[in-house]
């Protein structure tokens, strides 16, 4: 029986000098379609599975590869007698490989024109019906769905004389994977529609995919396992997508705050530093470089800094990496890191160093799991512009206070709830996070500019939520403050504006709100 492979793909990247190659190895190629007629344009034999089969693609192309003299050939186990027998007395050969992707359906629902009709014409049958006949039978057929995946295979047959067992194992498990994730695409767009066939943000049934990155020492505590899972694909900008330069794997907790660290400082135009300890920020500031930030945003609470993450949206030069080599820190992430700033973190050897491609892109939901259910919500990427701003009191605030307001107002959206943060020329002079009372988040707040020896004298407070009574804003305006940003909201607003205007302070409110839990 001679050597066979099926090939028929909508990703035709790498596909013609695969198909050259196994050609060469004495393989015959049975193709579809464009597959085909893209193979034959190049000079690479093969045979149509019309031709093959004897029957006619039919019904605009929904069946090609639908038949037995397909489906037999790569399920026939070869082991089994019986099986092999029934191929021959059908005249069937054995097909040995299956290269097949399937149609392009995330793609197609990606585009805003597209329509349901679109969608539901490149929901492929054929393909998903072979690839998974052929996982099936991994012991005798090698299924190949990534391109990747190309080289590795012929460069195996050419050592080995064939696909092993082992390698067609690990592609049967791609193939299910792949599969998986795509009937969940389908399944996902499918019970979003609502009964015009338009897409709603949430589907009735949802599915989710991701891969393995690693396995963990432990989770956020040493008796919790733990993993690491990502995306099939990254888009630029979130940070499952890190390079890890130097340094001892990353942990859980690590990785946690590494993303606190990092959605934060990616948030700023200008050049920006954020530190991180336990999800929240201890000190955050921007400046003119990398090192004028860090240098500001230290300050805020040093003590905390012990052991944090610290994250940049700018290149770390020599000079930053000179300041940062000070403190014990357990990871520092960058866009990118100069040469000096390399050498100098060498020396310490198990710090870790992650570079993360700066980008606009989000994640589409955040998730948080409940007992036997999901969370599901739209991420937080609001933040309310300057022109939005309404003042409510009498005294206006002067452009630098609008300035401190805006970043004091953006790094409250990054703290645990309840939240208050104290800043002034663009650093943070103390963050209250995760308090119970809001009164509480001040006061915390205020001690810790106290510890660092940073003056609240002419600050600005931001609350994350509205003030519910005059005791926390009296609170900010006794440490020192003189303007305040907020949501507003409450029933007492009145009364909050008032107790503003008695103090003499500005004070503005947002109308959005930014509870972080």
């Amino acid at each position: 029986m001679k050597k066979q492979a099926l090939i028929s793909v909508s990703d035709k990247t790498g596909v013609v000098d695969f198909a050259r190659e196994l050609v060469a190895l004495g393989y015959h190629i049975l193709s579809t379609g464009g597959t085909a007629k893209l193979l034959t344009k190049e000079g690479v034999p093969c045979q149509e599975v019309a031709d093959y089969t004897g029957f006619p693609e039919m019904l605009d192309g929904r069946v090609k590869t639908l038949n037995p003299k397909i489906h037999a050939g790569i399920l026939a186990r070869r082991p089994v007698a019986e099986h092999m027998a029934a191929l021959e007395a059908h005249g069937i050969d054995p097909i040995d490989i299956i290269c097949v992707n399937l149609y392009p359906f995330e793609q197609t629902i990606a585009k805003p024109d597209c329509t349901f009709e679109d969608a539901i014409e490149n929901i492929d049958i054929g393909g998903p019906t072979m690839i998974r006949a052929a996982a099936k039978n991994h012991e005798s057929v090698a299924v190949i769905v990534d391109p990747t995946d190309y080289a590795s295979v012929v460069a195996e047959i050419k050592a080995e004389g064939g696909v092993t067992a082992a390698t067609r194992l690990a592609l049967a498990k791609k193939v299910f994977a792949h599969t998986a994730r795509y009937d969940g695409m389908i399944t996902n767009y499918l019970t979003s529609l609502d009964e015009n066939n338009q897409r709603t943000r949430f589907p009735q049934v949802l599915t989710r995919q991701w891969e393995k990155v690693q396995d963990m020492r432990y989770g956020e505590n040493p008796h919790q396992a733990a993993a690491f899972y990502r995306e099939s694909s990254v888009a630029p900008g979130l940070l499952a997508g890190y390079e890890q330069l130097q340094g001892k794997e990353l942990s859980y907790n690590n990785i946690a705050d590494s993303d606190a660290a990092w959605e934060c400082v990616r948030s700023f135009e200008a050049p920006a530093c954020v530190i991180i300890k336990h999800a929240n920020p201890c000190g955050v500031a921007v400046g003119i470089s990398s090192a004028e930030a860090y240098s500001k945003a230290f300050q805020t609470d040093s003590k905390s800094a012990f052991g944090g993450i610290i994250a940049f949206n700018r290149e770390v030069t020599g000079e930053c990496a000179e300041l940062v080599s000070r403190q014990f820190a357990e990871c520092i992430i960058a866009p990118s890191f100069s040469k000096e700033a390399v050498e100098i973190f060498a020396a310490k050897k198990n710090l870790r160093l992650l570079t993360v491609a700066l980008g606009k892109a989000h994640n589409d939901f955040d998730f948080k799991r409940v007992g036997g259910g999901l969370l599901v919500q739209t991420p937080d990427n609001q933040i309310c512009a300057e022109g939005a701003l309404r003042c409510v009191t009498k005294r206006q605030p002067t452009s630098s206070q609008i300035a401190d307001l805006m970043f004091a107002w953006n790094v409250a959206r990054f703290v645990k709830s309840n939240t208050i943060v104290y800043a002034r020329g663009g650093m943070t002079l103390g963050v209250g996070a995760g308090q119970m009372s809001r009164v509480d988040s001040a006061r915390i707040a205020m001690l810790k500019a106290e510890e660092a020896g940073l003056s609240l004298e002419g600050s600005v407070a931001a609350s994350d939520a509205f003030f519910p009574f005059r005791d926390g804003l009296d609170v900010v305006v006794d440490a020192g403050c003189t303007a305040v940003i907020q949501p507003g909201g409450s029933i007492r607003d009145d009364e909050v504006i008032a107790a503003a205007d008695e103090r003499g302070i500005a004070m503005v409110f947002t109308g959005e709100r930014h509870f972080r839990h």
